[in-house]
């Protein structure tokens, strides 16, 4: 049975990057399923987070604001910072859909936010009062793996794994919500660490398949900053942490096919109960992962490509057919896209461009996505490589949390343009560069007197963003000038 309005239903991994597809050019073929279905619908290259951190990135994609504007810039305590006039939720609410989670969530909202809540779920459990006795025992095994890299298969069947658990709440979500159009946020905690996976998913890609990587321990160590303070916190509390970098990308790699695999049987399910052919899939991630880059794992130090871009493939009804390479769009987009999607205004404070015209043929302007923008940092001043302040966790023993009060320390801004990348922070260190000669991001062009020009411009764009992602909330008594779909350019008139 299908409804007069579309499902949608947004798919999320956990610290995916974009590049580890077959069509990016990687070595061995990790979503072939998922793949296909960018074929059906629009998939865009050049598609980025507004923050490479689990909760901002979720709750600016909620809101459509970033979050310097939303004021989520780390993941503790969201709710009580979080602003906006009207959130993902309630606008679902005022088109007649229930509003549903299948997942890991990681955001402001709490379970009474969702009709259908399947949850809760994290990176080492799903929920204890649902679990039987094998998956009880998976999840205390996977915690016991403190978010290390597997040195051997899981010794527990697919069906404990965390995104089979989930696609099964997503099937039953389905099955439950009636005649009502519905959206649901299928989350998946993977490809994050705790890197694990059951045969044949773990030896399904060799580490000899692996591609060569940028950077090493030793670049980062040489750049100073949080991504020295960050190489050493590896290096001290897991020696040689480094040496297995291409097993670690294996384990990755298999982990991403075994979610390709569940996406496929939710799909499936969505084509054996009516419901495919009227919802649109939306396929994405909150943000990247280093995979052994510059020596790293995980994420937390800068804003390299590795962590900022992410895969983003939207299809179904209504969305043409078409690879998109140029245009420069986030997840602070996707609000103010389904707003459209579904018939309602996009709302007051919303920061996102809709990109509903875009994906259904209409015209649009290309100066409008141009050029893009993300952020790093909870403000102040940066902690250097040498400062050791009061963590969250202790400096003895192995255990890791690389988003702490040092390398999320300061406030770094990030604005992407054509082939060029400039960062720029707050004690006014500047970083230049060129993508397609240096797609590493190894040599800093910002100080050398040939890229004036193209430092000025970049600046100046970057300077546009940060005006224009000021805050305009709340409304009061003036009457403000909105820009159709959030585009501040209009299209040419002929």
């Amino acid at each position: 049975m299908t409804t007069a309005k579309p499902n949608i239903v947004l798919i999320m991994t956990d610290q995916q990057r974009a590049d580890f597809f077959a069509s990016e050019g990687f070595p061995v073929n990790t979503m072939p399923f998922v793949e296909a279905l960018g074929q059906t619908g629009t998939r865009f290259k050049r598609a980025y987070t507004p923050m490479p951190t689990c909760t901002p990135a979720r709750s600016s994609m909620l809101t459509g604001r970033f979050p310097k504007a939303s004021r989520v810039k780390q993941n503790w305590s969201p709710a009580e910072s979080v602003t906006f006039s009207k959130d993902m939720p309630g606008m679902f609410r005022s088109a007649g859909y229930t509003f549903n989670i299948a997942g890991k969530n990681h955001s402001y909202l709490d379970a009474d936010a969702f009709d259908f809540h399947g949850g809760p779920y994290s990176h080492t459990n799903g929920p204890a009062d649902r679990a039987d006795a094998s998956e009880k025992a998976f999840d205390q095994w996977l915690f016991d793996l403190d978010h290390a890299v597997a040195g051997a298969p899981t010794p527990f069947p697919l069906e404990n794994q965390l995104c089979h658990r989930i696609v099964s709440d997503a099937i039953t979500c389905v099955d439950a919500n009636g005649d009502k159009p519905f959206f649901l946020w299928l989350s998946l905690p993977e490809p994050h660490n705790p890197y694990q996976a059951p045969e044949p998913y773990y030896s399904m890609f060799s580490p000899d398949q692996m591609p060569d990587r940028v950077g090493s321990p030793q670049s980062s160590a040489a750049r100073g900053g949080h991504w020295q303070w960050l190489q050493r916190l590896f290096e001290d509390k897991r020696p040689g942490y480094d040496a297995d970098w291409r097993k670690y990308r294996a384990v990755y790699a298999g982990m991403l096919r075994m979610i390709d695999d569940q996406v496929e049987r939710f799909v499936d399910h969505l084509k054996a109960v009516g419901q495919f052919d009227n919802t649109i899939l939306i396929f994405l991630s909150d943000h990247g992962d280093y995979a052994g880059d510059h020596g790293l794992q995980r994420k937390g130090a800068g804003l390299p490509e590795c962590l900022v871009r992410v895969p983003l493939i939207i299809a179904g009804p209504g969305v043409i057919r078409r690879g998109n390479e140029t245009d420069f769009v986030s997840l602070v987009d996707i609000f103010p896209t389904l707003c459209e999607a579904v018939g309602q205004e996009i709302p007051f404070g919303v920061q996102g461009r809709s990109l509903w015209p875009m994906l259904t043929g209409g015209s649009y302007p290309e100066a409008e996505f141009a050029s893009i923008y993300a952020e790093l940092g909870i403000g102040s001043l940066p902690y250097d490589a040498h400062e050791r302040p009061a963590l969250h966790f202790p400096y003895e023993g192995p255990v890791i949390d690389e988003l702490n009060s040092v390398t999320q320390s300061g406030n770094l801004k990030m604005v992407r343009k054509g082939k060029w990348k400039l960062l720029f922070d707050v004690t006014g260190a500047g970083a230049l560069y060129d993508l397609d000669a240096d797609p590493g991001e190894l040599d800093n062009l910002y100080h050398q007197a040939g890229h004036a020009t193209v430092r000025t411009d970049m600046l100046q764009t970057l300077l546009v963003w940060c005006i224009r992602t000021e805050d305009s909330l709340p409304k009061a008594k003036y009457l403000p000038k909105v820009a159709d779909h959030g585009w501040y350019s209009q299209p040419s008139t002929p």
